[in-house]
């Protein structure tokens, strides 16, 4: 694998929960206490980590959406006494409104064109939707990479990167055609304009001060219902979730309803500020709730970048490695490390003496055993920056300083 490509493990996760409720109720009259029994049965489901971006009829199988299983389970014995208190939800209400009002107008929902080539040479044209977030007001759009650059190919098919995009702004049925500025894959973000000014900006907040349990409304265009919203909380933070294609993104988890087509789409806190762009959902037998966003901080540097140069510019390296463990080196007569495969030719690897056979087993003074630490570390740098490698050489350690250049 290239080094800055990410080996993640796959990491899901629900929880299927019955709750045992134990209740006590005395009688007076008789002295007697009756205990009513509750049994809760614990449910294993199997989940389907996909992309909320609808393709009518080809879906799956074309834009690649990916099923990683799980079967986890947890159970939770309660209690409650007491006397039922009323509770107003006006405030709540009042706040949902107030919230949709202010976004609604900053949501886009995006059309896209695939050319479909099948295995008898027939063509057709296959049509998705999803979501955008108005980020300046002459045009610039915020999106997810999987909406607009999704290309697939099948044994008995291929689906070509979208052809042409479609915006469809708030209270508007003029279609407006999209120009596709910028994807990042490794992010799966993606910016787009429109040849218009005067739009409404949404306004982003901070993604680092989210907060478990607090307010969250998911906006967009599922299945084509343009200005859609859902409402819910923030159900955890820092969440791991890894695709189909083994990319592991470090996601804001809400149980506000995302669905096909609310890709790109935004997750707004109470204040009608963005905190995150929707992008993938748990889905299953028995599954709920469980939807997940881009922390809208970790866009910020890579919109701007995309909207300068047309791409993300990272440091690179230039390896292909392949990860040892202490049972594939045993095996190899090897150590533990990173096994260099294949070195690119011009790269700052083979400027800096790196060799095909070398066993990385440090970086930056931090022992590593796997492609994924070695890149992380990488990416903590920026272009022109040294980055010190330890390797082990037939058996001797040789230490190697490199300069990082950019990633083609």
């Amino acid at each position: 694998m290239d080094d800055n490509s990410n080996n993640k493990e796959s990491t899901t996760y629900t929880v299927v929960d019955y709750s045992n409720k134990n209740e006590k109720k005395k009688n007076s009259t008789f002295g007697k206490n009756v205990l009513l029994p509750f049994c809760c049965g614990v449910l294993g489901a199997s989940l389907a980590v996909g992309t909320c971006f609808g393709v009518p009829s080809i879906r799956e199988s074309i834009l690649g959406n990916s099923y990683v299983s799980t079967s986890t389970s947890h159970s939770e014995n309660t209690s409650h006494s007491g006397t039922l208190t009323e509770v107003s939800l006006a405030s709540y209400s009042d706040t949902g409104i107030q919230v949709a009002g202010k976004v609604r107008p900053s949501i886009v929902g995006i059309q896209v064109e695939y050319e479909v080539t099948s295995f008898f040479s027939n063509s057709s044209t296959a049509k998705a939707e999803g979501s955008g977030i108005i980020i300046s007001e002459d045009g610039y759009i915020l999106t997810n990479n999987h909406i607009v650059n999704s290309s697939s190919s099948e044994s008995f098919y291929e689906v070509s990167k979208a052809s042409k995009v479609t915006v469809y702004l708030y209270n508007d049925e003029t279609p407006y055609e999209a120009k596709i500025i910028g994807t990042d894959e490794q992010t799966d973000l993606a910016v787009i304009k429109i040849e218009k000014t005067g739009l409404t900006a949404a306004e982003l907040g901070d993604s680092d001060s989210v907060q478990v349990g607090e307010f969250s409304m998911a906006i967009g265009n599922p299945l084509g219902m343009q200005s859609s919203v859902t409402g819910g909380m923030i159900s955890a933070v820092n969440r791991k979730v890894t695709d189909s294609d083994g990319k592991t993104y470090t996601l804001i988890q809400t149980d506000a309803a995302i669905n096909a087509g609310n890709s790109g789409g935004a997750l707004v806190n109470a204040e009608g500020k963005v905190i995150g762009i929707n992008t993938l959902k748990l889905s299953g037998t028995g599954i709920e709730g469980m939807g997940f966003a881009i922390p809208i901080n970790s866009t910020i540097d890579i919109y701007e970048q995309l909207i300068q140069y047309n791409k993300v510019k990272r440091p690179y390296i230039g390896i292909t490695g392949l990860d040892l463990d202490e049972e594939t080196a045993k095996r190899n007569n090897l150590v533990v490390g990173i096994y260099v495969r294949d070195i690119e030719d011009f790269s700052s690897a083979q400027k800096a003496g790196l060799k095909v056979g070398d066993v990385i087993i440090s970086a930056d003074g931090k022992q590593i055993s796997t492609m994924d630490e070695l890149t992380d570390i990488k990416n903590n740098h920026k272009i022109g920056d040294e980055m010190t490698l330890k390797v082990n050489r037939n058996g001797s350690e040789v230490d190697i300083t490199l300069t990082l250049g950019e990633q083609p």
